[in-house]
């Protein structure tokens, strides 16, 4: 979500009416969050002059650990400076913490041909938010997960009953310190996430959406504490179940 607003915002600076604008200050501490939306906290140090040159040796963009030649255009102003400059910058303080973590296994490849992209400015802003933009799109659609065979057969569902939030055992990345609490596309997903974890014994899908509208699933590792919830269903492993009856 950061990395996504982050590139929207990057587009904006390099079509706006005041031509391409460069952050001349581009520190995560000058962002913050606002509705689910990055914005930029001092407009001060912005520009919108690109570097004037006579050939292309002129137009060369160093950074500490990189340097990247750039061409110079018939009206003697180094091409793209600007925009490649917000772009890298976004790479080295934002995307190479962020991309890399967190995101389901089968959209990882995706993320991680952003990064190399944006890392050897191979992708300019619009191509690197129309990459995000696919991401996206997989990620909220359900189309990346792959097919297998139906794991929730695997699964007796107990409804008009929840679970009692209480404190359970830990994954990552848990939207909850008490649990295990992960965005999933629906109970499919759930059910191949609890059988990934040796702990994981049941789990319900919450009413909580993430920002993608994408819902929540709570994982526990024992069926104690349930309670009546008309619009609830709780999912309970077939061998664990069987377990409890013994």
């Amino acid at each position: 979500q950061i990395c996504l607003s982050l590139v929207k915002l990057l587009f904006y600076l390099a079509h706006s009416p005041l031509g391409s604008i460069v952050l001349l200050d581009f520190q995560p501490r000058q962002f913050v969050m606002v509705d689910g939306n990055l914005k930029v906290t001092d407009i001060d140090d912005v520009s919108t002059e690109e570097l004037s040159c006579k050939e292309d040796k002129d137009c060369t963009l160093d950074f500490p650990t990189k340097s990247f030649p750039l061409k110079c255009s018939a009206v003697g102003k180094c091409e793209g400076i600007n925009e490649k400059k917000n772009l890298f910058n976004a790479y080295r303080y934002f995307f190479t913490y962020l991309l890399p973590h967190s995101a389901p296994p089968a959209l990882r490849p995706f993320l991680s041909d952003i990064l190399n992209a944006t890392g050897d400015l191979r992708y300019g802003i619009n191509e690197t938010l129309k990459a995000f933009e696919k991401v996206l799109h997989l990620y909220k659609s359900g189309l990346y997960l792959q097919k297998r065979p139906l794991l929730l057969e695997d699964y007796i569902s107990l409804k008009g009953f929840r679970m009692v939030e209480r404190e359970d055992y830990k994954c990552w990345p848990s939207y909850s310190h008490l649990g295990c609490l992960l965005s999933v596309h629906g109970a499919e997903e759930a059910a191949a996430i609890c059988n990934s974890q040796m702990q994981c014994q049941s789990f319900i899908i919450t009413q909580q959406r993430t920002w993608t509208g994408r819902p929540l699933a709570s994982f526990q590792s024992s069926l104690t504490d349930l309670i009546p919830d008309t619009s609830a269903v709780v999912y309970i492993k077939r061998l664990a179940s069987s377990e409890e009856r013994l």
